[in-house]
Formats: C-alpha cells, sequence, structure tokens
C-alpha cells in the first residue's frame, strides 16, 4: 500500500518537475511564493517571585510555499506546509507544541464562470515521535499518514475566497504495525496497517483583512466515510490571524480544531502565539 502511496506522490513531482522548463513562455505559467516564520514564547520567575508561575520556553518554525500553474481554461494550485514547534517548563522535559508535513494539491479545468471540474490530492503526515501525558510512543514519521483524492467541482472566486466539493472521495489511513498490535489506532483496526474510506469531502479557504496589516487565514476540511457511520463527519478547522509589525518582525496567532470519532471521540484543540520573525520569497 505505501508503494501505491509512494508513486501517487511521486507522479506528482514528477509533473511538477517537468513544468518548470526554462523557457520564458513556461516561466509566466507558474506563479510561485513562501513564506518562513519563527515564533518565540518566553515566561521567567525569579526565586523571589511571590505571585507563583513556571518558568517556559517555546519556540516554532513554519514553512508555507505556494507553487500555481495557470494557462487557458486549466489552473493547479499546490501548497506546502511544513510546522514543528518545542517547549520547554522547568522541572519538565522537552514537549513537541506543533508538527505537521502537509501537501494539497488541487487541478481544475474551467466549466463556467467561478466554476471549475476539480481533481484534488492531500496528504499529511507528522515528521517527530508523539508522546501521550505518560510519555508513550504514540505516532511518528509516516504513522499516522493521511492521503486523500478524488474528483469534484471546485469555485474558486479568488485566490483568497474557494471551495472544493468531492462526492467521490478515496481515503487512505497508514499507521506502522506495532501500533495496532493491542488494538486498533487512528482508526485502523488491530493487526493492521491501513484503512481505506471512500466518502464525500468539502474543502474551504477563505482570507481577509480586517486592518491594515491584520489578516486572517481560514480554512476547512469536512470528510464523511459513506462506509462507516456517515453521520460522523470528520472537521478540521484552522484559523492564523497574522499581526505585521514591520517587514519582518510580526505576531502570529494559531488556532485548529480537529474532530475525528476514529481517532478521539472528542475534540482537539492546538493554539500557538507568539512574536517571531517572518521571511517571504
Amino acid at each position: 500500500m505505501k508503494k501505491i502511496v509512494f508513486s501517487l506522490v511521486l507522479l506528482l513531482v514528477v509533473n511538477f518537475i517537468n513544468a518548470q522548463e526554462t523557457s520564458n513562455d513556461t516561466i509566466k505559467l507558474w506563479t510561485k511564493k513562501g513564506n518562513i516564520s519563527l515564533l518565540f514564547n518566553q515566561t521567567a520567575f525569579n526565586s523571589k517571585w511571590l505571585g507563583g508561575g513556571t518558568s517556559n520556553l517555546a519556540g516554532n518554525f513554519g514553512l508555507n510555499y505556494d507553487f500555481n500553474y495557470k494557462k487557458g481554461d486549466v489552473i493547479w494550485d499546490n501548497k506546502f506546509i511544513a510546522a514543528y514547534g518545542l517547549t520547554k517548563v522547568t522541572g519538565s522535559k522537552i514537549s513537541k507544541t506543533d508538527d505537521r508535513l502537509e501537501l494539497n494539491s488541487l487541478w481544475g479545468k474551467k466549466a463556467k464562470g467561478d466554476w471549475y471540474y476539480s481533481l484534488f490530492f492531500n496528504f499529511k503526515t507528522q515528521m517527530d515521535v508523539g508522546y501521550d501525558k505518560d510519555r508513550n510512543n504514540i505516532s511518528h514519521f509516516f504513522s499516522p499518514a493521511y492521503i486523500q483524492f478524488g474528483p469534484g467541482i471546485w469555485w474558486k472566486k479568488s485566490n483568497n475566497l474557494s471551495v472544493n466539493f468531492s462526492p467521490a472521495t478515496a481515503k487512505l489511513i497508514l499507521v506502522h504495525k506495532h501500533f495496532t498490535d493491542f488494538g486498533p489506532s487512528f482508526g485502523v483496526l488491530q493487526g493492521d496497517s491501513s484503512r481505506f474510506e471512500f466518502g464525500a469531502s468539502i474543502s474551504g479557504y477563505y482570507k481577509f483583512n480586517i486592518m491594515t496589516n491584520i489578516s486572517i487565514e481560514n480554512r476547512l476540511n469536512l470528510y464523511s466515510n459513506y462506509l462507516d457511520k456517515p453521520q460522523n463527519i470528520d472537521i478540521d478547522y484552522q484559523i492564523n490571524i497574522l499581526m505585521r509589525i514591520n517587514k519582518y518582525i510580526t505576531a502570529n496567532l494559531a488556532l485548529q480544531g480537529i474532530y475525528d470519532d476514529n481517532t478521539i471521540k472528542a475534540v482537539q484543540v492546538r493554539e500557538v502565539f507568539g512574536l517571531g520573525v517572518n521571511y517571504g520569497f
């Protein structure tokens, strides 16, 4: 199964490389931009501080890279996301605050107006080992890994506002077998290393400015599995607020809420806030 996944990823990369021809005409068809951010948080107390509190230090790295293609009535939007964060609280071991690798690819051929026939691909995993509150290893690179792809219809009003609906989405969840030796893990049954689902997905993107130098980016992904409890909809909502102080210094607030009853029957919430360095390229 992993060979199939790697083949799909390799095909996407090969297509991208083939498109990077050196002719001036081809270069004009691609628009590329990226952003690197480093966020820092610190709280410190000396031994005489009577108000209580625990010193801590945290840092987060983020990379966003877009490479988009447009020619005639065909568009192809691609986004690569990498994020990693650590925190150290006095008296405790270093812990992760963020860990993501994600590739989103959405191809469209114009149908009418702002509507496109579409084909999408999404891949998500993590880079480092994850632990629960008892320091048990519960995840690592490619465990879990999530792959979704399927045809659909895409409404793209602008680069800042779009919605894609795919009524025939294939979803694959991969984990290493040592995570399912004694029970299910991330929806994969005991003794298995993968789970296949087939359902419908909706993904939306909306970015806007609320005032000068303050922008809000929203991402929403919904998925319903036709094959098992279709009424239990998987939800992944992210909101990123960027407050630009100058060309390089920013304050960032990131919130993410996830509900996936195959993983845990509760809402998972992640929040990161910090002052950092931003570099666009």
